[in-house]
Parts: structure tokens; C-alpha cells; sequence
């Protein structure tokens, strides 16, 4: 995998909004595999003070969809096509999510991905779908 990096320095040449607003970070990314942190912060916790759901789900997606454009020599997009997610326990605490590239063909990726807490304990796990979008030349 590649060294850690600042958020989004150099990921794809790209910069997601949404992203920064959850303040998720891309430690790494190489190989058809990435690793993210989703920080705990209020703005993202649900009124029991857990990560609400939908922040865990776009870490996952995010990890995933990064996992699945680093599988591929040249750059390509990837939009979801279809994602689940299981959620296995609250999230208390900062999460560390691991994503794999198990499947990457011409057009399409399948992904996998688990989000564990500050204590290594599984708080949720998704597989996702990648509808993969090559670049044409000029």
C-alpha cells in the first residue's frame, strides 16, 4: 500500500465536499485495497451520541470505491452500483475501515469492506458493487 497521506492529497486528482464535511481521511490506498478513518465528532453522531449510520455507510462506500479504482492500472472512475451494509454493534468511538478489491473486471468491481472501533471490535461490514468508468483519450 502507499505511504499514509493528508486527506485527499493526491486521491485521484479529486476533492469530495462530502467527504471533508465528515472529515473522513484515506490513510492508504494500493493494490485493490484502502484504509480510512472516520473520526467521531458530533456533527456525525446520532442522538444516543453513536455514528449515526449513514456517516458509516459513506466510509464504507468511500473505502470500497477507493480499493476498487486502485485495482486498475489506468485511472478510472467508479460509481456504486449497488451497496449493503450490516451493522454489527454502535460505534463509540473513531473507526478504521479496511476495504478490498475481491473482484475487478473490465466493467465492473465487487468490494468488500469492515469498519472497526478504536478497540478493534467489527461495528459494521458492506459489499458494494463498482460500476467502473475508463477515461477516454483526447
Amino acid at each position: 500500500m502507499s505511504k499514509p497521506k493528508a486527506p485527499f492529497e493526491g486521491h485521484f486528482d479529486l476533492h469530495v465536499p462530502f467527504i471533508d464535511t465528515i472529515s473522513l481521511a484515506c490513510e492508504s490506498w494500493g493494490e485493490g485495497r484502502a484504509r480510512t478513518r472516520l473520526p467521531l465528532r458530533r456533527e456525525i453522531t446520532n442522538s444516543r451520541g453513536e455514528a449515526q449510520g449513514g456517516s458509516i455507510m459513506t466510509a464504507l462506500d468511500f473505502a470500497m470505491s477507493a480499493a476498487a479504482r486502485s485495482a486498475y492500472a489506468d485511472p478510472v472512475g467508479a460509481a456504486t452500483i449497488d451497496m449493503n451494509t450490516s451493522f454489527l454493534a454502535p460505534a463509540l468511538s473513531d473507526l478504521v475501515i479496511d476495504a478490498a478489491c475481491i473482484k475487478a473486471g473490465r466493467a465492473l468491481a465487487f468490494c468488500e469492506a469492515e469498519a472497526r472501533d478504536a478497540k478493534g471490535h467489527l461495528v459494521a461490514r458492506g459489499t458494494a458493487t463498482f460500476k467502473m468508468i475508463h477515461r477516454k483519450e483526447p
